[in-house]
């Protein structure tokens, strides 16, 4: 990208964006195209139509999403669905039908089938069944990066996605309900420290396995797939390292100072029993993460003690 261009991005206030803008003005681009929810709802298919067509848009982010928790997720699935689905369709055929140089998409990484063999590649990608309690969210993220692939075929647009492991870090949703599993034992152990709990108790058994990748290492590898490539196939983003539930619980214990006892509870869900991504694709692009596991906990507990995360978002609903 050349840094005079102009970039959207879309999503710029949630976690991803906001390290997209972070990392993108420190590398030096500042042309950037930044609209609000109130300016521009991108469910509405006119209003996306006419930006595109008013606007003068070299690259674009498509970081906007209707995002939550293992609980949000299972509970409104319908809701899920259709809205990413909605954003995804508007914002990436109104590209396609403007001056838009290229277009990276970002995905996730519930897209992969529940049982798929560790660590997932890429081309593992609807060779078996979705987890069950995600595959609302996961079914419109599939759906938007084959409409990035079918654009690539159809139409020889450059448009690419990206798929990222599970994401923390500074901006991120620390709400009681809806939030994901990083931010809220964060603040589930920091509440338990302020308000002297004698123990912290986890969902499920603590055995499953997940990777984590802190959000700014994210956005550096997005820049770089903008600069570097151009294929078909989406890449996967992570760490290639993964912990159990219960390790990165013991973990945040450490972080937050919380001198309590942890406990799990076998009766909630466990989701997937391990997600970990085969990053050989990234990584020979010469991107490699630059925070591990435990620096990017303290930068996003910092955070949240600075802004006041915890004491925000207090609502039941």
């Amino acid at each position: 990208m050349e840094k005079s261009a102009s970039i959207y991005v879309a999503g710029h206030r949630g976690l991803v964006g906001s390290a997209l803008v972070r990392v993108l003005r420190a590398q030096g681009f500042n042309n950037l195209i930044l609209k609000t929810h109130s300016e521009l709802d991108l469910l509405d298919q006119a209003a996306v139509n006419n930006f595109f067509a008013t606007t003068q848009i070299d690259y674009v982010f498509v970081a906007a999403a209707k995002v939550g928790g293992i609980l949000f997720n299972n509970l409104y699935q319908a809701d899920f669905l259709y809205e990413n689905l909605i954003i995804t369709a508007n914002v990436i055929h109104a590209s396609a039908n403007s001056k838009v140089k290229k277009l990276l998409y970002l995905g996730s990484s519930c897209i992969y089938p529940k049982h798929a063999p560790q660590p997932i590649k890429e081309e593992y990608l609807l060779s078996g069944p979705l987890e069950p309690t995600n595959e609302g969210y996961a079914l419109s993220k599939i759906a938007g990066l084959k409409l990035c692939e079918k654009y690539q075929v159809q139409y020889k647009k450059d448009f690419i996605s990206a798929m990222p492991t599970n994401l923390y870090g500074v901006g991120d949703n620390f709400h009681p309900d809806h939030s994901h599993v990083i931010p809220g034992l964060l603040r589930r152990f920091h509440m338990a420290k302020v308000n002297k709990l004698p123990e912290v108790v986890i969902w499920g058994t603590g055995t499953p396995r997940r990777e984590f990748l802190y959000v700014d290492d994210l956005a550096e590898a997005l820049v770089v797939l903008m600069d570097r490539y151009s294929g078909l196939s989406t890449v996967n983003i992570g760490t290639g390292e993964d912990c159990t539930i219960l390790q990165l619980a013991q973990l945040i214990k450490q972080v937050t100072g919380y001198p309590g006892k942890i406990s799990t509870d076998p009766s909630k869900p466990d989701g997937t029993p391990r997600k970990v991504l085969d990053v050989t694709r990234m990584k020979s692009l010469g991107w490699a993460p630059r925070f591990s596991l435990a620096e990017g906990l303290e930068i996003a507990y910092k955070w949240a003690l600075d802004s006041g995360a915890f004491e925000q978002n207090t609502s039941t609903h």
